[in-house]
């Protein structure tokens, strides 16, 4: 039938087959394309600080409590000289100094929350829990004011974050019933065995006490509360992890022999 048509129509009728309207840009077509380049670019920020700037934050607080760790070491081996540690060790020695907010005067170190390969979850534990301890790239974690020091009888509570600036307790969940924590101060070396968790909410502040939850006992042992937020980048709740000190070890030279390997790694 199209070969009756006039050429004229033909032509109209083959531009009219090939043709088509140019679309038209819409506000809400606009609208879209900025909030899914807006949503790109905050997925890749929330990238950026929970991954890049989790491990450079790492990093960085590890290598902080190395250096304490070692400066440490180094004035105590100057102070004793060619003395060798004491065989029977005593009461472990409680620092009773009153320390400032954000001032360092502890390291840990918990084997369990080493990256594959690595001895790299060594911490520093300074006063206060503020995010000018949490957050800060020499700390990362932070003594609850009020509760005991490092081998005092009662508790001796910390917290850091789970995720993010360094995630000082990034695989608390992962601890097993008998792992080691590690607390050095400038007096010596105090070993706990994690034993139990519990998960509670911002408010139970009760797991704090000298006796977990029963602040009205008098604290018989020795006990080391590490809190962080749950479940991970959440604040919802809080996953508490419980150790007991097993020894102490006088001498921020004298490590236990498990880990003096490791810690001679930190000082070179």
């Amino acid at each position: 039938m199209s070969e009756s048509l006039p050429d004229g129509r033909r032509a109209r009728r083959a531009a009219g087959a090939t043709t088509r309207p140019k679309p038209r840009v819409s506000v809400v077509g606009v609208l879209g394309e900025l909030l899914l380049t807006a949503g790109v670019l905050i997925l890749l920020f929330l990238g950026w600080q929970l991954w890049w700037n989790d491990a450079i934050m790492a990093g960085q607080q590890s290598q902080a409590a190395s250096e304490l760790s070692g400066e440490w070491a180094e004035q105590d081996r100057a102070a004793r000289g060619d003395t060798p540690p004491p065989a029977d060790p005593g009461e472990p020695v409680v620092d009773t100094t009153e320390y400032a907010n954000a001032e360092p005067f502890a390291v840990m170190y918990v084997p369990r929350f080493d990256a594959p390969g690595t001895h790299d979850s060594v911490r520093n534990i300074a006063e206060g829990y503020g995010l000018d301890v949490l957050n800060s790239f020499e700390l990362g974690v932070g003594h609850y004011p009020g509760t005991q020091m490092p081998g005092e009888v009662g508790n001796f509570a910390i917290a850091s974050h789970r995720s993010a600036y360094g995630g000082g307790m990034h695989e608390i969940e992962q601890l097993q019933l008998g792992d080691a924590i590690y607390v050095q101060t400038k007096d010596g070396w105090y070993t706990y065995r994690f034993r139990d968790f519990e998960y509670v909410t911002p408010a139970t502040t009760e797991v704090l006490s000298p006796v977990p939850h029963h602040p009205d006992l008098l604290p018989t042992d020795r006990i080391i509360t590490l809190t962080s937020c749950n479940p991970l980048y959440s604040t919802a709740e809080r996953i508490v992890a419980y150790g007991v000190l097993e020894s102490w070890q006088p001498g921020a030279a004298n490590p236990p022999a498990e880990i003096a390997s490791v810690v001679a790694e930190w000082e070179n």
